[in-house]
């Protein structure tokens, strides 16, 4: 079982930086990749970021590529995510996940979800 809590979430405006974190309880977070989601249109979740088990393998959606970046501090079973030049379509509630089996950008195989952190981004 792993538990996760989303924090940092907050109102900024456009060009302002945030970083997300997300503090895990359990014993499979060393083991889990962990990624990033937040919603769209309808009934899915977009996925945002995702990083592997070691942190050496770090997937990015299109969206935010080279304005997001995902780290993994597993000493204190935290990911984390810095979102950096924020655009006013980035205001979500942005859900971390845990995948224990492996690794994917898809909502459906991830097994641990955070009540999510709400970010705002005023024009």
């Amino acid at each position: 079982q792993v538990r996760l809590v989303e924090s940092g979430g907050g109102l900024v405006q456009a060009g302002d930086s945030l970083r997300l974190s997300c503090v895990a309880s359990g014993p499979t977070f060393r083991d889990s990749s962990m990624g990033w989601f937040r919603p769209v249109p309808g009934p899915e979740r977009e996925f945002v970021a995702g990083i592997g088990w070691g942190g050496g393998s770090t997937y990015y959606g299109d969206s935010v590529k080279d304005r997001f970046t995902i780290s993994r501090d597993n000493a204190k079973n935290t990911a984390y995510l810095q979102m950096n030049s924020l655009k006013p379509e980035d205001t979500a509630v942005y859900y971390c996940a845990a995948d224990i089996r492996g690794w994917s950008t898809a909502v459906a195989d991830y097994d641990y979800w955070g009540q999510g952190t709400q970010v705002t981004v005023s024009s």
